[in-house]
């Protein structure tokens, strides 16, 4: 199977069959006590009670102590480029069950099927399979330790890598000598073109930005987020409202559990008002006939001059959607009352205010 990389072409996805998933979601229970326990505490990637936050929150304090730097490593094409024998060596350490061994090799060289023909895989782990994050962490662990020992600040979430430096020389010369580490003893490629050394305000990590030790959602994050939205609240979408409303609300959750540490009001603000909004316009579709609009403006509280006057209009539903009429019946309480979540409150709820 492949999938579009955006700037990479098409990924190909080693999706397991059911079986073959069930037998290695058994092999990922037995190798992670074996293995997570000794990685490094700068590791936050597909590990238990760890998470992307996680990394994040230990970004913002080693901000926070002084170091304003970043040495951003960008790993070429991780998953693609792995190559299975320093993969596997590092596996043999810790794993002596031969019959074992043999399995999880034989998953990393099973194959892509590409239309109806099969193409092996003898370099890279397997997207899509339940032990390729694992398997991951094990090779890079190596790194972790060697980071370690050299005494740097970093953070790692699988391939996502940056390393905090105090000035821009020692920033170039870390990159230089984990570039050289990289290739040389673990194989991997760096991606010269995106790596780089940058200020903290200039880095995007995981869907973040900072300015100063605040945290903020990247810009490219809310784009995509006010995308999601707009697709969930598009007027043409033919379900009931008490149906949107649900899978709204089921991705606000989503997104907010995910995004809520962000500490940048204003923007939740502005989109709570928007999105309160486009449910309006969604109802205003729905309704159609003036009689109906005008009745349920009625029966919403709006009065008589207002609801004929709005509910008679030609002019356009986003138009409309924001109007003495509309807001007068559909209040924010009401709404509220509809089952429609809040994005402020929720954002407040994730920062403890409420």
């Amino acid at each position: 199977m492949k999938q579009p990389c955006h700037g990479k072409g098409e990924r190909k996805l080693g999706v397991p069959c059911v079986i073959d998933r069930v037998i290695q979601q058994a092999i990922l229970q037995v190798l992670t006590p074996i293995f997570d326990p000794e990685f490094s505490e700068s590791s936050f990637g597909s590990r238990p009670k760890r998470s992307a936050q996680g990394a994040i929150r230990q970004v913002k304090a080693y901000v926070k102590s002084g170091y304003r730097r970043v040495v951003d490593l960008d790993l070429e094409q991780f998953f693609d480029t792995v190559n299975q024998d320093v993969l596997m060596s590092r596996v043999a350490r810790k794993v002596t069950d031969k019959v074992l061994l043999g399995l999880i090799g034989r998953y990393l060289r099973a194959g892509v099927l590409v239309g109806s023909n099969i193409e092996a895989t003898t370099w890279g782990t397997p997207q899509g399979s339940p032990l390729s994050p694992l398997l991951a962490n094990i090779l890079l662990d190596d790194l972790d330790k060697e980071l370690e020992a050299r005494g740097h600040c970093f953070v790692r979430y699988v391939d996502d890598l940056v390393i905090l430096v105090k000035s821009r020389r020692s920033g170039q010369r870390v990159m230089a000598n984990i570039s050289r580490y990289l290739s040389q003893t673990l194989r991997l490629k760096v991606n010269r073109e995106k790596s780089k050394v940058v200020k903290i305000e200039e880095l995007e990590y995981l869907g973040f930005t900072f300015r100063g030790i605040r945290i903020f959602v990247s810009d490219r994050a809310m784009k995509d987020f006010k995308h999601r939205l707009r697709g969930l609240t598009s007027r043409s979408w033919g379900v009931s409202m008490a149906e949107r409303i649900e899978r709204l609300n089921r991705y606000l959750r989503g997104w907010m559990n995910y995004f809520g540490i962000s500490q940048h009001y204003s923007p939740m603000e502005e989109l709570d008002g928007w999105l309160r909004r486009r449910i309006r316009m969604c109802y205003w579709k729905q309704w159609r006939r003036p009689r109906t609009r005008i009745s349920n403006l009625l029966k919403l509280g709006t009065t008589k001059r207002q609801a004929i006057l709005t509910g008679i209009s030609r002019k356009g539903y986003w138009r409309l959607s924001k109007t003495l009429a509309t807001h007068t019946g559909m209040t924010n309480e009401w709404l509220k009352q509809q089952g429609l979540l809040s994005i402020r409150e929720l954002w407040m709820k994730a920062q403890g205010y409420v």
